[in-house]
């Protein structure tokens, strides 16, 4: 099993979206990046903690591949938002992937640039690409929110 972490604004539908793909063996949803340790989801909202809304996957590569998760990433918001997705805005929601190898950083970056030159978007990919960091569990309200409303996404 792999991990990988991406921030793509509210991380609702993101784990929504992920937990849908096959291969992916489970999604949890937390916070990253940040410098305040164990923080809240109202302390993550006020923009003061620098954390980003992240869904944290857990795949097998056997099934489905690291390259495959950065191809529904780029397709699941707008990677040209910088603070930003729909209505939602705030640092928290920034488009950010989160590496736990040199090789996930090689494939992301080169991801990246493909979707840039591609010009599939009119904006520049503002994307970062940086090293994975402490990942804090968000509340448990929060995992599989979707499901718990009774939702499908």
């Amino acid at each position: 099993m792999e991990v990988a972490t991406f921030g793509a604004g509210c991380f609702w539908h993101v784990e929504a979206d992920f937990r849908k793909i096959k291969g992916v063996t489970n999604v949890v949803v937390g916070y990253m990046g940040g410098h305040t340790q164990n923080p809240r989801y109202d302390e993550v909202c006020s923009d003061k903690t620098g954390h980003v809304e992240v869904a944290q996957i857990t795949f097998n590569p056997k099934k489905v591949s690291y390259a495959q998760l950065l191809d529904v990433f780029w397709t699941i918001h707008d990677p040209t938002q910088i603070n930003r997705q729909g209505l939602d805005v705030g640092t928290q929601y920034r488009t950010v992937i989160y590496y736990h190898s040199e090789e996930q950083k090689r494939e992301a970056e080169a991801s990246k640039k493909a979707l840039d030159a591609s010009k599939k978007f009119k904006k520049p990919i503002a994307t970062a690409i940086v090293p994975a960091e402490t990942f804090y569990r968000a509340e448990e309200y929060h995992q599989q929110y979707y499901k718990k409303q009774g939702n499908v996404c």
